[in-house]
């Protein structure tokens, strides 16, 4: 072997070590940027859940609790000591969710406030204020939306055994009582359907 291919020998080589140098100073950088990055993220992700958790299970100023003493199907028709009812007996038929135009049978609308839905009820609003209230609902399951003639509030949302009235359609109370209520802790029969019932 030339001088001159000992010399290109020598200089592979070299190159060679500078590249598997680069491949791992590379490969270390990214383990490391790897190692600070997934810890934080998992930090920052369970306290955003936590933080999600603990807005969700405060107090919302104004709902009104009502212990309800039973929640016997049956056929009579119901009369509840509020408006809308909270729940008690019902029929044995739940309505199905959705957005009504006309008030509904409220015994069946108790049934669906048994398997995890939220009713909001409204009288004397106007259409700007029905056109939110339709935009929160959407697409949304377990819920219901419909008139409720001389209920003694613009607004009313409730829950199984939970109830809050409001003045307006922009309150943020709104969304927060259907995020805190829908399927919530109070459901007695959650995950029961709230389709296949009766109406729409």
């Amino acid at each position: 072997m030339n001088k001159r291919q000992e010399a290109q020998e020598v200089l592979a080589k070299a190159q060679a070590s500078e590249k598997r140098t680069k491949v791992l100073t590379v490969a270390l950088v990214a383990a490391a940027a790897l190692a600070i990055i997934v810890p934080t993220a998992v930090v920052l992700t369970s306290a955003a859940h936590e933080k999600s958790a603990v807005a969700a299970a405060a107090p919302i100023d104004g709902v009104k609790d009502y212990k309800v003493p039973s929640a016997n199907h049956v056929d009579a028709k119901v009369a509840y000591a509020q408006k809308p009812g909270v729940g008690g007996d019902h029929n044995p038929v739940w309505l199905n969710c959705g957005i009504y135009e006309q008030p509904v049978p409220e015994n069946n609308a108790v049934h669906s406030l048994e398997h995890g839905a939220v009713w909001i009820s409204y009288d004397g609003i106007s259409a700007a204020e029905l056109a939110t209230l339709k935009q929160d609902v959407g697409e949304k399951t377990y819920m219901l939306l419909s008139p409720y003639p001389d209920q003694g509030a613009k607004i009313k949302l409730t829950a199984w055994g939970e109830q809050l009235s409001v003045d307006s359609a922009d309150d943020p109370r709104i969304a927060a009582f259907v995020k805190k209520f829908r399927q919530g802790p109070q459901t007695p029969e959650p995950g029961a359907p709230c389709t296949g019932g009766v109406g729409l």
